[in-house]
């Protein structure tokens, strides 16, 4: 009973729990810079009275920067035996789940800002670091996992490392350590 558990837990662990894991720690630094560059760009930092200094403009900025560091990381990191050998594909698929779940937080922040008219900068941080990130976060873990590093693609690097695996299992040499023949059995080669 407790081996069960424990290979269930095991199981748990390898299929999801890891990945979240990291998954999670990509996210907070990407969060971290995500925050930080929204933050300055809506204080003026890097100059006032523009486009990237508006809620919706300091947002999109920000979390476009922050997918390009996740998207590295978790190819890098969490995925890594999923990921893809071409590149510009899975970066076009992560782009795509990305903008998804920037459009979850852009539309939060809208919400909060222009129609309910709450346009503090605490107001613009809850609505799209917070509930904007939460909701758009579980949308882009499920679709990342099971999309564009799904292990099921036909191009991914785990798929060839099977196959190179199989491969050596059929037309490699046996292992010195393999049992041999028994004495006196016949070889096609040692027929008389």
């Amino acid at each position: 009973m407790s081996t069960r558990f424990a290979s269930a837990l095991r199981r748990l662990w390898d299929g999801l729990l890891a990945y979240a894991v990291k998954f999670g720690v990509v996210g907070l630094i990407g969060l971290v810079i995500d925050v930080a560059l929204f933050n300055m760009l809506r204080l003026g930092v890097f100059g006032e009275g523009h486009w990237a200094q508006s809620a919706i403009g300091a947002k999109t900025i920000s979390t476009s920067v922050a997918i390009v560091f996740n998207w590295l990381g978790n190819r890098y990191w969490t995925f890594r035996k999923h990921r893809r050998r071409n590149y510009v594909r899975e970066f076009a698929e992560y782009a795509i789940v990305s903008l998804g779940g920037m459009a979850i937080a852009l539309g939060c922040l809208w919400l909060s800002h222009h129609w309910l008219g709450y346009t503090s900068l605490l107001a613009d941080n809850v609505a799209t670091n917070v509930v904007g990130l939460g909701l758009g976060t579980a949308f882009r873990f499920v679709l990342y996992r099971y999309w564009v590093f799904g292990h099921h693609r036909a191009d991914g690097l785990s798929n060839l490392a099977r196959v190179e695996e199989a491969q050596r299992t059929l037309f490699e040499e046996p292992d010195e350590a393999a049992p041999a023949e028994p004495e006196g059995a016949s070889s096609p080669t040692n027929t008389p």
